[in-house]
């Protein structure tokens, strides 16, 4: 399943991310916040308004806000 369509609260790790989808400037940022393979994540926050922008996710102590175009390169499985 892909981040963007993981239930609010349920834990999950990242499984891959096709990093090719992304700009390589944004890949570098979220690989240096420790969204990479392995990681363990919480989807905390869905937006409301128009294509459910941004999503909050939970790594670790932080919350990281993401845009679902970054959440779609991302696969994950509930953990």
């Amino acid at each position: 399943m892909q981040l963007d369509d993981l239930p609010i609260g349920q834990p999950a790790r990242i499984t891959a991310v096709d990093w090719t989808l992304l700009v390589p400037e944004e890949a570098q940022r979220l690989r240096a916040l420790g969204i990479d393979n392995g990681a363990k994540v919480t989807l905390a926050y869905r937006g409301v308004f128009a294509g459910r922008d941004p999503l909050a996710l939970e790594i670790g102590r932080m919350t990281v806000a993401l845009r679902r175009i970054h959440a779609r390169a991302m696969t994950v499985e509930p953990a």
